[in-house]
């Protein structure tokens, strides 16, 4: 009966495969941050196309950062998943979609729905998180289905829910060009969001009385660029602001009219905040600063009425983050200044469609449309506009919560999409236990080989970027339409198309028989709008009656979108309108609470993660293109030089980090830009990288209470140096994976592989370890070889038909050679005899360029410093002229200011 109900299973997404007119660009948007960036794309073959910026879109003006500009060059099928797997073997869709319904459906019956679980994704479009959350909520019965989201943005979620009384971002992006004082709390913009950071930065050039102020543990890219940076204690943001919002009391600087009119819980929040941060030297103590910095900062806001404050991860990203966002809404709220030009409190989101996945539901503890799931009436509305058979009835389980309950065997069947929990959730050694202990896992992804790949019972291959139809939600609440412009390769079908096939094959196919993703997207409208009275701000109604046509044309715009803003809403709170109870938003008394557990002597120092310029997450994507790898090639952990003399640490050297969770190797970067006591190491590195820079190996699972977001920014550990016996570097033309060592890092270097590996102990005869790991085979092979075993350093390259086909650099120490001169010779046909001597001599021919700084044009820092040196470049503009670095995408212009800097 199940199966005469189904769809007949199209044998190609409609809208997904209209590909465009020749020689015509489609507009669409970048599947990087939150900032949601507009680019053109003009597709040149099967797998590839040209993308650039694209002028026409509100968010980013044609401007890209270094990673959108080198999205053309990520195209590539090479690792693609292509084909439906049951264990390993490749099966057609149908066995596959069946295999996974009838686990859920067996596994709800036997123990009931609350035992199968979905985790989705900020990647996903709107339109997949509909239907994955109407399946889990609706249909299922349970609300255990929750998002990576729930690793970046929750606690902005649940801090606005509560001030606001629905999630809401007041301002945009132009708020950021048009204020005096800009507020970048636990942001490193310049990296992380740097389309925003360089709209800020014109608007600075343009305004040069515009203020900026950062307030960050490290001194970032952002910091170093700053009129005035507060590198407070880890964790004390809560003090500092409660500390402005006293300030600003005594200075007579509150909005009473506006508290009167328009919030409530102000004298209690009032006497919370006297009572915490009585006087400037608690704060300065408190926080770890000077008290000049902090009554200058103090002054500037009180002074300031057009002032932004900005944040992101580091506010985010901590088992108080909630109430770190309630301290910073308390004081915008108290002051009136939300919701009215160059004003505000401003979230930056993470992921690109993080928001998009919020206003549907994708967290455990939410409804679509931004309705409560513990408000009985709430629940009512859904399930009636739903005709939902089961309705969930009270909050899932949040991300942590919820593998942890798979490892205690609660639940039995999940079905992961489009995301990497066995990578990027805290103390993975016992995530991955309880992935290998659980019954069943589906995993919906586009990639072949990732670290959750083993797990999986179920592969199901979803459409990537560039092949998918729908739409994302940006960190200024604009709704833009993802476009495709490449066809669906191989078998890989759209996520929703995958969610919907499962859900008729469960039994439930009335309620899943959409043909196209705007037959969503058009339900999802009409809900948010389904008996709202203006209860919700969240109203994208006028959006329901959208033609397929319409829906394509669709362009980018500002929710609410509803009869009282047919063309969009820029900000919100302006006039009040809160849709929190009684019309009023909530301030609330915080109490400074610092992150657990506190450092101790035998974990010492705090580990910081976040990310670095040129990278995304688990480098899937980034990973592709060898001109994004050359910033940061290496796992690194930045040590203050204080930490790093205390604990026997090199500059350059291999190090070895332990928490009570686990363990991590990165290379030491000794900076004074770190906090003494802190120890800074990216995120992005996963086992298709590195089996040994896995930072969450080592990140404790504690979380906000109330948020549920884990403290990525705050666990103790030790740091040891690890000298091993040997560290080389091997370049190869073809993926080696080298296995058996100590440390071994790979990644894309252009024409040939990376690797940079060492070991505890030598090898009995590296010479025929080296002929073994180089692959040398055939009559064509010419082998060249150099070896001083009582200095430790052993070089040998194999020559391929007379090309440089892979070469090896061994030394005792971390003192190699540098990598970027070999990079040239990879290009010689055949190479030359002079290119032959170099290859043994370890020295290079000319002088290198060095690690790369400035990705559009393959600027490297040796070539910056010598043209900063003998031309005598003193701006970055000079720079620009001279070597074109920094006049494109500008992701690198915070670090040449350094380097001008530290040249003058």
């Amino acid at each position: 009966m199940v199966e005469a109900a189904l769809n007949p299973m199209p044998r190609r997404e409609p809208a997904a495969a209209r590909a465009p007119a020749a020689g015509l660009s489609v507009a669409t948007t970048c599947p990087y941050c939150g900032v949601g960036c507009g680019v053109l794309a003009l597709p040149s073959g099967p797998a590839t196309a040209t993308v650039t910026g694209d002028p026409a879109h509100p968010a980013n003006g044609g401007r890209l950062c270094s990673k959108g500009s080198a999205l053309g060059e990520t195209l590539s099928l090479e690792s693609r998943l292509l084909h439906p797997k049951i264990g390993g073997r490749r099966v057609a869709w149908d066995e596959a979609l069946a295999e996974v319904a009838s686990h859920f459906r067996a596994t709800i019956a036997r123990h009931g729905p609350d035992a199968v679980a979905l985790y989705v994704s900020g990647q996903m479009l709107t339109e997949d998180y509909y239907v994955a959350n109407k399946l889990m909520k609706g249909y299922i019965g349970s609300a255990n289905i929750d998002t990576n989201s729930r690793l970046c943005m929750a606690s902005t979620v649940a801090g606005q829910r509560r001030a606001f009384g629905e999630d809401i971002v007041p301002g945009c992006y132009e708020d950021l060009e048009l204020a005096d004082l800009v507020v970048l709390v636990g942001s490193n913009a310049a990296w992380c969001h740097p389309v925003i950071y360089q709209r800020l930065q014109h608007a600075r050039e343009r305004r040069p009385d515009l203020r900026i102020v950062t307030i960050d543990p490290r001194r970032t890219a952002t910091a170093a660029n700053s009129d005035l940076h507060l590198a407070i204690r880890p964790g004390s943001d809560v003090l500092l602001f409660n500390g402005l919002l006293e300030y600003l009391r005594r200075q007579g600087r509150l909005d009473l009219a506006y508290i009167d009119d328009h919030l409530s819980g102000c004298d209690e929040t009032l006497r919370s905040a006297r009572a915490s941060a009585p006087d400037l030297a608690t704060v300065a103590a408190g926080c770890g600063i000077g008290e000049a910095d902090l009554s200058t900062f103090y002054h500037w806001f009180a002074a300031t009425e057009k002032t932004v404050t900005a944040w992101s991860q580091g506010v985010n990203q901590s088992s108080s983050g909630t109430d770190k966002v309630t301290a910073i809404l308390n004081v915008h709220l108290a002051t009136g200044r939300i919701g009215r030009p160059g004003m505000g409190p401003f979230s930056l989101t993470g992921q690109p469609n993080a928001m998009g996945g919020r206003e549907v539901g994708g967290l455990a503890n939410q409804l679509a449309a931004h309705l409560d799931i513990e408000n009985p009436r709430h629940r009512d509305l859904v399930r009636r506009f739903w005709n939902a058979p089961r309705m969930a009835d009270q909050p899932g389980l949040k991300a942590v919560d919820l593998f942890k309950a798979i490892g205690e065997g609660k639940i039995k069947a999940v079905w992961i999409m489009a995301t990497n929990p066995a990578v990027s959730l805290p103390d993975l050694n016992q995530v991955r236990a309880a992935l290998v202990a659980c019954e069943f896992v589906a995993v919906s992804d586009n990639e072949a080989a990732t670290d959750l790949s083993p797990y999986a019972h179920v592969s199901l291959p979803a459409l990537a970027w560039g092949e998918k139809n729908g739409t994302v939600t940006n960190s200024e609440r604009r709704i833009s339409r993802q476009q495709p412009f490449l066809p669906a390769p191989g078998e890989a079908r759209p996520d929703w198309w995958i969610v919907t096939q499962v859900a008729q094959r469960m039994g439930f196919a009335d309620g899943f028989r959409y043909r196209s993703p705007r037959d969503i997207f058009i339900e999802h409208a009409r809900l948010s709008g389904f008996e709202n009275d203006g209860e919700r701000l969240f109203d994208i109604s006028a959006l329901a009656v959208l033609s397929e046509a319409g829906y394509d044309a669709l362009q980018p715009l500002q929710w609410p979108v509803n009869a009282a803003h047919p063309q969009g809403c820029s900000r919100l709170f302006g006039a009040g309108g809160f849709p929190a109870a009684g019309n009023r938003a909530r301030l609330l008394p915080i109490e400074p609470r610092l992150p657990h557990p506190a450092p101790d002597p035998h974990y010492p120092l705090v580990l910081n993660t976040g990310r670095v310029r040129d990278q995304w997450h688990t480098m899937t994507r980034t990973g592709k293109t060898a001109r994004l790898c050359l910033h940061r090639p290496e796992p690194c952990a930045e040590l203050h030089p204080d930490d790093a003399a205390r604990h026997g640490i090199l500059d350059g050297e291999l190090v070895q980090l332990e928490s009570a969770y686990g363990k991590a190797m990165a290379r030491a970067q000794v900076s004074a830009d770190q906090r003494p006591g802190s120890v800074f190491m990216p995120m992005h590195w996963s086992g298709t990288n590195t089996a040994h820079g896995l930072v969450n190996n080592l990140v404790n699972p504690v979380t906000d209470p109330i948020s549920g977001e884990p403290e990525s920014k705050h666990t103790p550990v030790r740091v040891s140096p690890f000298r091993p016996a040997w560290q080389a570097f091997l370049l190869s033309r073809e993926d080696l994976d080298p296995q058996g060592f100590d440390y071994a890092v790979r990644i894309r270097g252009g024409a040939y592989w990376r690797y940079e590996l060492a070991g505890a102990a030598l090898p009995a005869d590296w010479g025929s370890r080296a002929r073994e790991l180089l692959g040398m085979a055939g009559n064509d092979d010419h082998w060249l070889e150099f070896a001083a075993p009582h200095a430790g350093r052993y070089r040998c390259a194999l020559l391929r038909d007379g090309r440089l086909h892979a070469c090896l650099f061994v030394a005792a120490s971390h003192e190699l050679p540098p990598r970027d001169w070999l990079s040239e010779l990879f290009s010689e046909d055949p190479l030359a005899e002079p290119a032959r001597r170099a290859l043994l001599s370890g020295t290079a021919l000319a002088a290198g360029s060095g690690r790369t700084v400035c990705f559009c044009f393959g600027v490297g820092i040796k070539t910056l410093e010598r043209a900063i040196r003998q031309q005598g470049l003193q701006t970055v503009e000079q720079i620009g002229a001279a070597l074109r670095a920094g006049t494109q995408c500008g992701s690198c212009v915070p670090e040449l200011k350094e380097l001008l800097k530290a040249g003058r």
